[in-house]
């Protein structure tokens, strides 16, 4: 019965994670232009003509117009099934790794901190920007995941202030950290070496996961960025004519830190005793 269950959860956690895919396409394109996430529906940006229902079939329905608009044949990016399925990947990670082991809205919270660092990793690609109003939302329903965490857990007041003070702390942290890193970058390098936005995202993440896991999440962003950074000057000094953003280091940094975190700081700090 358990293993029905557990089928049941995924097979609907990778329905669920190609609707909001498709969701998340639309986030990416319009908020960063401006434009309501909305109204209209969706529509082929070239002609302008709404899709058709048939259209809007997450990841399906782009092989059926085999990679064209239906009404102007302009060619539809790849790039939009793509983003689909990763976010059914997720979902079903979230729903296969933690499984029935977390409540049902934990699980959804999960999945809504993925959603929110897959969109903001994405736009940070195409714009190098991180809009405000995803990280500060992201923050804020990272809060109301901390103050929920509280309420399932226990309704006392020393685990509520808790809550509050891991993910609060685990905020000025990630904000703090980034915005030494921007200076310091700033001051041996004499540019800028990081965006704005990169200290609010890292904010956020450590809103979700708290202090100590925000240390890995930007440990894992670092070295992540850092390779890539040397495999770009490499390649026809690739790094040095386009900047490259840090954004989906950080993204990248605080979904591994979400499934695997807790584990890896137990074992890092089991080696010096301390657990």
């Amino acid at each position: 019965m358990l293993l029905i269950e557990s089928l049941f959860l995924q097979c609907f956690a990778i329905a669920l994670g190609a609707c909001i895919g498709s969701f998340l396409n639309v986030v990416i394109y319009r908020v960063p232009a401006g434009l309501s996430i909305l109204h209209p529906p969706s529509r082929c940006p070239h002609c302008l003509r709404q899709l058709a229902p048939r259209d809007n079939i997450p990841i399906i329905g782009w092989f059926l117009i085999k990679g064209k608009c239906r009404y102007c044949h302009a060619p539809v990016s790849w790039r939009y099934p793509a983003i689909e399925a990763l976010t059914a990947f997720l979902f079903w990670s979230i729903a296969a790794y933690f499984g029935a082991s977390l409540p049902i809205l934990t699980l959804c919270f999960y999945a809504a901190f993925l959603s929110w660092l897959l969109a903001l990793a994405m736009i940070d690609i195409d714009t190098m920007t991180l809009p405000n109003s995803l990280t500060q939302s992201g923050l804020v329903l990272g809060l109301i995941y901390q103050v929920s965490l509280a309420s399932i857990d226990n309704s006392d007041r020393i685990t509520f202030a808790s809550r509050l003070l891991f993910g609060v702390g685990g905020a000025v942290l990630g904000i703090w950290l980034l915005d030494m890193m921007r200076i310091a970058g700033r001051f041996f390098l004499q540019k800028e070496a990081m965006g704005g936005g990169d200290p609010k995202l890292a904010a956020m993440i450590g809103m979700w996961l708290g202090w100590q896991n925000i240390l890995l999440t930007i440990l894992i962003a670092s070295a992540i960025g850092t390779l890539v950074g040397a495999i770009a000057i490499l390649i026809k000094d690739l790094g040095k004519q386009h900047p490259i953003p840090f954004g989906p280091f950080l993204a990248i940094g605080g979904a591994i830190s979400l499934f695997f975190g807790n584990s890896i700081v137990s074992t890092y700090l089991g080696w010096f005793g301390l657990v």
